[in-house]
């Protein structure tokens, strides 16, 4: 599994991992993100339980398991949060933050103790003693209960799966490098995947009033410097929702 830092500043640190080259060839392939402050971690969907082998070994070498304190999960899918039980055998005592919509599924992979459930506007998840990430939303993108993750210190975007993109195994890019040539990866998920093209107006809207250094998705490459404004007016150009466009 590859893992990259991509901020490390006063204290704050984010961490990709992505491309574990182990996978199954019929798992769809997921970024982790890790984010640490002063010593303590949050785990960014954090994944399927079928990659949980490969992401804790890696998250390993660069934190103390026990030192997680968050798992934050966008949506409810499985290969978002259905590692949930073994990461709650390892880290112990952490918190899961997701959309109220969810505790209720989220909780057959275990930790219903634990649950802190995020109202649809969202709102606060602090980590450390720093300044405090923000849970937006992103309802029905493609999930009905759905939160991308905003860190106001790096400017990272966590979008879950709004920029995704659907890789050929031999790409090992962790940046997006050609947007043009990058689309044709995510046009047709995202014409899929994507049911409303109204929710997909209030994000974008949302995004453009953010601060925003990287839009980092749980699927494909990352989008940082011009292509983030480039992505944001590629998705608002999208029509979406409609089967055979």
């Amino acid at each position: 599994m590859i893992s990259k830092v991509l901020f490390n500043e006063n204290g704050r640190k984010w961490i990709y991992f992505g491309r574990d080259a182990g996978r199954g060839e019929t798992l769809i392939d997921t970024n982790e993100y890790l984010i640490i402050q002063d010593g303590r971690g949050m785990l960014v969907d954090p994944g399927g339980i079928e990659i949980f082998p490969s992401v804790m070994a890696s998250v390993s070498k660069v934190i103390p398991i026990g030192n997680i304190d968050i798992l934050f999960s966008s949506h409810q899918d499985p290969d978002v949060i259905s590692s949930l039980g073994l990461w709650l055998r390892v880290c112990g005592d952490v918190t899961i933050y997701s959309s109220w919509m969810w505790g209720g599924f989220i909780s057959h992979y275990g930790g219903e103790q634990k649950l802190q459930l995020l109202p649809d506007e969202g709102g606060v998840v602090p980590l450390g003693t720093s300044r405090d990430l923000l849970a937006v939303p992103a309802h029905y993108l493609h999930s009905p209960g759905n939160f991308s993750l905003h860190d106001p210190v790096s400017g990272i975007l966590f979008s879950g799966d709004i920029g995704a993109a659907l890789l050929p195994a031999d790409n090992k890019d962790i940046f997006v490098k050609d947007f043009d040539g990058h689309i044709q990866y995510m046009e047709m998920f995202h014409r899929r995947w994507m049911p409303s093209n109204k929710a997909k107006s209030r994000w974008i809207e949302m995004a453009r009033g953010l601060n925003i250094s990287m839009i980092c998705p749980q699927h494909g490459a990352i989008f940082k410097g011009d292509d983030v404004p480039r992505f944001l007016d590629w998705f608002d150009a999208l029509t979406v929702g409609e089967v055979g466009t």
